[in-house]
């Protein structure tokens, strides 16, 4: 885990993807896909960090809405169902978008699949642009390709925008030796390397997610979205979640 910095308000981290799980929007036991008030929170959380000259880049994820592999498990055809999650991405990013521009953060969605009436195309130099410049950019639609992970693509991402980590915001507080809800005996690692977490086939990432960014050297960062202040501490370096490195 990266040690504190000195100062409490100095970033460890400047420029850095923060992958959120489209489940995290969602409410506990309410019919809603999205909740606005977590949406709103996850927004909040956002700005603070970017108060801090933070370079940031989101990827989102589609669960709360539609799960392309679960879909597929069910009898649909497999690349109908991803492209399907690609657009429900969509929707979460336009909505985190609307949270974020109103409380005064300039933002911009960047689609990997071609959407003009309400995203821009993914082009690297200009994501890369934007963050120069104090914008969010919040990158939809995944890699833009069937049979590829949200995670994935924030892997990609991160490896094409030069992120120094990838913040993984999920709604569990790190890596488990199992897991937790099932097995009372779970205990939770403060850090892991890639081919540990490959090897012991952990699901936090997908495989591919893990070798891209083993490939690359790009830290993985597992923490609880909605622990007040999380996103913040982690970009500070505090000793939170997961870390997931080089050996």
């Amino acid at each position: 885990m990266p040690e504190s910095p000195n100062s409490p308000s100095t970033p460890h981290y400047k420029r850095v993807v923060l992958k959120i799980s489209g489940e995290a929007l969602k409410e506990a036991g309410s019919m809603e896909s999205i909740s606005p008030h977590i949406v709103a929170q996850v927004a909040q959380q956002i700005k603070d960090v970017h108060s801090l000259g933070v370079e940031i880049a989101i990827v989102i994820g589609g669960g709360n809405i539609w799960r392309g592999l679960s879909a597929s498990h069910r009898g649909m055809e497999r690349t109908t169902a991803d492209y399907m999650g690609m657009l429900a991405t969509v929707i979460n990013g336009m909505a985190l978008q609307s949270s974020l521009e109103a409380i005064g953060v300039p933002t911009r969605v960047q689609t990997a699949i071609p959407i003009q009436s309400v995203a821009e195309p993914f082009i690297r130099r200009r994501a890369m642009r934007h963050m120069e410049v104090g914008r969010v950019v919040i990158f939809v639609a995944g890699t833009g390709n069937p049979f590829f992970s949200t995670d994935t693509a924030a892997a990609l991402r991160a490896s094409e925008i030069g992120a120094e980590a990838i913040l993984k915001a999920t709604k569990v507080d790190g890596i488990y030796t199992a897991d937790p809800k099932k097995d009372p005996t779970a205990t939770k690692y403060e850090r892991i390397s890639y081919s540990q977490a490959l090897a012991q086939r952990l699901e936090v990432m997908d495989s591919t997610a893990f070798t891209l960014c083993m490939d690359n050297r790009v830290p993985i960062l597992v923490f609880d979205l909605l622990t007040p202040n999380n996103i913040r501490n982690a970009i500070l370096g505090h000793r939170i979640g997961t870390l997931v490195s080089s050996d």
